[in-house]
């Protein structure tokens, strides 16, 4: 089962990045106090009928008609109750209106509005309110659940993919992860499975673990990113969410006539808007599920034709690229025309008597227009593997050369240094100053490839991962003297 979303980073409980634990009492400023009964005793089972309580408010009973004079007067600002999900004016049995107040004694009323009333309405009356679970928020319920000791330092945050939440708690929040994960999925309709992140990377394939705090074990999500439809199974596969710019920036780079070869496509974060703008796609991941749901997506998408998957490893993949795109050349890039001009040409066809009208006529022909030649020279590889992405930039060095191409010479297809192509490299660096970053960045690359970079190099920080982690993409053509290398 799948559910369509895009991909949020989300306050733990409510809105962008708040503080994890408000009082209610304190944040809405009254004297009534409307913050859920506290019960630190619970550790793993949210027993939700704990959480009731009656408060007690002043009211004003009114004809219908006075009601709006009341809550619109300068005398009653900030006295009218304005509490969330509280209608501030009820119904009466006998056709009255009810105007309640935010305080429960008169002597917490202010003058101006006590005068105001008197001369309005007739006398206060008390008035029961019932809250109960629904009504706190998840920042009050926890806040209410959780050690005292641990308010302070809350997790501040949850990503969302699709239905799915993932957490990344604390050692000291662990004693209590399944109430919390039964809160975010009860105060997130949108949500049905809560997890948490472990600490262990699948080996191999470097998928996060995960295990289960609240909802159903379904982790096949559909997310929408660059225009593109995503699905996946979270538990098996490599997925960022946080990343979603970066692959814009980079795909923003290409041009409709490049050839990328993604060496670590994963389920084609940077593979599927690279096609959809017009590239040309080799795309290639090693873990056998990565695989299956880029296939599905390349499906999905509508773009097969320009993009061609495979499930191998990263350095048997660079070595055999360049000839398969050689021998299998990709068609010449398309002019893609808007929908506007489809549908103005298609008009213009009926018009000319050119087009039937019918569903069965499909207008494709003037849709796309090929141009240009058959493109048969890769120009794009992307490397998205920070962890260890540079230590496979040992397969470039004698990729273009007869040993690797059997027999045949390829200085005619890449003929000069700009025909070269440019190779993005993810990586993590451990030096916090980017200029020493840079420098060791650069040594570890040049290491690998067996020979210096030249010219157009490029060091882009991604983002910060942690204390003294940066992701960096070095972006560099491929120097000629290492491509060519016997």
């Amino acid at each position: 089962m799948t559910a369509i979303a895009h991909v949020l980073k989300r306050p733990l409980l409510s809105n962008h990045f708040s503080r994890f634990w408000l009082s209610t009492a304190m944040a809405r400023g009254s004297i009534v106090d409307t913050s859920p009964p506290v019960h630190r005793e619970l550790k793993d089972k949210l027993d939700r009928s704990l959480f009731h309580k009656t408060i007690q408010v002043l009211a004003v009973k009114v004809p219908p008609a006075k009601a709006g004079t009341i809550l619109k007067a300068e005398a009653m600002r900030g006295t009218i109750i304005d509490f969330p999900k509280m209608k501030s004016v009820l119904p009466t049995q006998d056709g009255e209106r009810l105007v309640l107040l935010r305080f429960g004694e008169e002597d917490h009323i202010p003058d101006k509005a006590r005068y105001f009333l008197a001369s309005q309405a007739g006398p206060l009356q008390p008035h029961s309110i019932e809250l109960g679970y629904d009504y706190w928020t998840a920042d009050d319920i926890l806040g209410a659940i959780l050690p005292e000791e641990l308010l302070k330092g809350a997790p501040s945050g949850f990503a969302t993919v699709g239905h799915v939440a993932h957490l990344n708690l604390n050692e000291e929040y662990l004693p209590y992860k399944y109430l919390i994960g039964e809160v975010v999925l009860d105060k997130n309709r949108n949500i049905r499975t809560v997890v948490n992140k472990l600490n262990s990377i699948h080996s191999q394939f470097r998928y996060f673990q995960m295990e289960l705090l609240a909802g159903e074990p379904d982790y096949v999500v559909e997310h929408s990113e660059s225009d593109c439809r995503f699905t996946f199974d979270f538990s098996k596969v490599y997925w960022n969410s946080r990343l979603h710019t970066e692959h814009a920036r980079l795909v923003s780079s290409f041009t409709r006539e490049d050839v990328v070869a993604d060496v670590f496509a994963g389920v084609g974060p940077f593979a599927l808007p690279a096609a959809r703008k017009g590239c040309a796609v080799l795309a290639n991941d090693l873990n056998p599920e990565s695989y299956k749901y880029l296939d599905i997506n390349i499906q999905n998408n509508k773009v097969s034709t320009l993009v061609r998957s495979s499930c191998e490893d990263g350095k048997d993949f660079i070595r055999s690229s360049v000839i398969r795109v050689l021998d299998q050349p990709f068609p010449p890039p398309r002019n893609i025309i808007s929908k506007t001009q489809q549908l103005r040409a298609k008009k213009l066809a009926r018009e000319e008597g050119k087009l039937e009208q019918g569903p069965a006529n499909e207008f494709a022909a003037s849709t796309t227009d090929l141009s240009g030649c058959q493109r048969q020279r890769i120009t794009q590889y992307v490397m998205n593997l920070p962890d260890s992405a540079i230590t496979f930039l040992g397969a470039f060095r004698g990729l273009l050369s007869a040993a690797n191409a059997g027999g045949r010479d390829l200085s005619g297809v890449y003929d000069a240094d700009s025909s070269m192509p440019t190779v993005h490299c993810y990586c993590f660096a451990r030096e916090p100053e980017p200029e020493k970053a840079e420098i060791n960045i650069r040594e570890r690359v040049e290491e690998q490839l067996g020979g210096p970079l030249e010219a157009e190099v490029s060091l882009f920080h991604v983002r910060s991962v942690a204390p003294n982690k940066e992701m960096y993409c070095i972006s560099f053509r491929l120097p000629r003297t290492i491509a060519f290398a016997s």
